[in-house]
């Protein structure tokens, strides 16, 4: 069935993380401790969420960093190190397969949103650089849900402020994690398996699974 809303998750599902790793480099640490950065980010998001908060995404991002590149031989101060990489979200860009794929949905005439875990303005400044932020109709954030996803509550603020039930939205994200939640609190979900692996077995499995955006509008074809 052709779902009534598409929501995007976009911290590496619409944008592509990997130039954080030069920022990583150019401060004086290694690029590999960029996607582990990320990784501890969710982690401790996750954590704050199931013991009743809702942190902002920039302020976890922050205290990481502060801590693992205090480890690092920096070529620079501690802060202005921190604040070097935290600049790096202004100029990521989207992904190879988003914009093409994003078109063709809005020419199709599916509403799309955006539901991250991260600021609504990340994903304005990310939308407006891809020359894609006119076909989005809204760009929410879990800052106004209380709850960062995987929580229901996430889900369930978005399907509320688009005004759909939650089994006419669906959820695309890279993120199975992401994915599990949405179909946990009602929604279908399309995976973006960029990589080719294997979803985890831990949990639901989606709805749908895509290897790029531009490849959501066949589904319905």
């Amino acid at each position: 069935m052709r779902p009534s809303v598409i929501a995007f998750d976009v911290n590496e599902t619409l944008s592509d993380l990997s130039p954080l790793g030069a920022r990583f480099l150019e401060v004086g640490a290694s690029a590999s401790v960029a996607p582990l950065w990320f990784a501890c980010v969710l982690r401790d998001g996750f954590a704050l969420t199931a013991s009743g908060e809702n942190p902002p995404f920039a302020g976890v991002a922050r205290e990481l960093l502060l801590t693992q590149l205090a480890e690092a031989q920096l070529n620079r101060p501690l802060e202005d190190a921190v604040q070097h990489v935290m600049d790096g979200f202004a100029s990521l860009e989207l992904h190879a397969d988003v914009a093409n794929g994003i078109d063709r949905l809005h020419e199709d005439g599916f509403r799309l949103v955006t539901l991250s875990n991260g600021a609504a303005s990340v994903a304005e400044r990310l939308l407006t650089a891809g020359n894609v932020r006119d076909r989005f109709e809204r760009l929410l954030s879990v800052e106004d849900a209380g709850a960062w996803k995987p929580a229901a509550r996430a889900y369930e603020y978005a399907a509320q402020e688009c005004d759909v039930k939650p089994e006419e939205m669906l959820l695309v994200a890279v993120h199975p994690w992401d994915v599990h939640g949405a179909r946990r609190a009602g929604l279908r979900s399309a995976w973006v398996n960029r990589s080719g692996a294997a979803f985890p077995a831990t949990f639901l499995e989606p709805t749908y699974t895509v290897s790029g955006v531009d490849q959501l509008a066949e589904l319905w074809d």
